[in-house]
């Protein structure tokens, strides 16, 4: 018998990154693994019932629900989210997007224009300066490090805005059957997720600094601060014309 009988019923989505595991380390139903944007993408297809996916997501297709108290979040450096630049940050006249994370991608844009006065080129291609995340992210910093400069946007948010930064979230489509308990039972995982670390590290090829990124760089609530943050970056997205204007409440279940 599944550990969460509650999900056998439900198409479940999530992404493949390290950061993701304590969400879905408890999980034995089955998960379909794949970047953000392509889990986003089926999320709004309905080929998904629920995903962890970017939270731009919600701000560009509002009507989803959200898991309460769970998500990838950051206050602070996040290490796995950055910038990768050399030289003078602005002399950047270039920066190439990571296709796969709407979220940091729109991110990156809000943080340059709104508080640096930045307006570089953006693009699926090859840029001065490269945004990068994810398990690409860390390996990129492990490999390349001291050959680049780097704008961590965990950083770079929480210390202009004071708030946390919110990268994914629980989404389920309004249609999905016992939302509620489906709902709990992401929150359990979560709590089994956060227990095991340990072991989700031992997997990893630095055990050392997985555990470190696990517990220090990555935040796993969703509360008010996190919320705080969430409508902060919304009103970012409309001033700059990403997403339209909202004033629907958010659906935390």
């Amino acid at each position: 018998m599944s550990a969460h009988p509650e999900l056998d019923a439900v198409r479940i989505g999530c992404v493949q990154y390290l950061n993701a595991a304590p969400l879905i380390y408890g999980c034995d139903s089955a998960v379909r693994f794949d970047h953000p944007a392509n889990l986003a993408h089926a999320l709004s297809l309905g080929a998904l019932d629920v995903a962890l996916v970017p939270v731009y997501e919600l701000f560009s297709r509002p009507g989803y629900r959200i898991v309460d108290g769970v998500s990838i979040s950051s206050r602070g450096p996040v290490l796995s989210v950055f910038l990768a630049y050399q030289g003078e940050l602005r002399d950047i006249k270039s920066v190439a997007l990571d296709p796969a994370s709407l979220t940091s991608s729109h991110l990156i844009q809000c943080l340059l224009a709104e508080y640096r006065g930045l307006f570089p080129s953006y693009s699926g291609g090859n840029g001065a300066a490269r945004l990068l995340i994810g398990n690409q992210a860390l390996d990129f910093r492990r490999e390349r490090g001291a050959a680049f400069r780097y704008l961590d946007l965990g950083e770079e948010w929480t210390s202009r805005t004071g708030l946390p930064f919110v990268y994914a979230l629980w989404l389920l489509r309004p249609e999905t059957p016992n939302p509620k308990c489906v709902a709990d039972a992401l929150r359990r995982i979560k709590a089994e997720g956060i227990a095991h670390v340990p072991e989700i590290a031992e997997g990893q090829r630095d055990p050392a600094f997985c555990e470190h990124y696990l517990r220090e760089c990555v935040r796993y609530d969703l509360g008010e601060p996190e919320k705080a943050g969430m409508l902060k970056f919304r009103a970012l997205l409309v001033k700059y014309g990403f997403v339209s204007a909202s004033e629907a409440s958010l659906g935390f279940i």
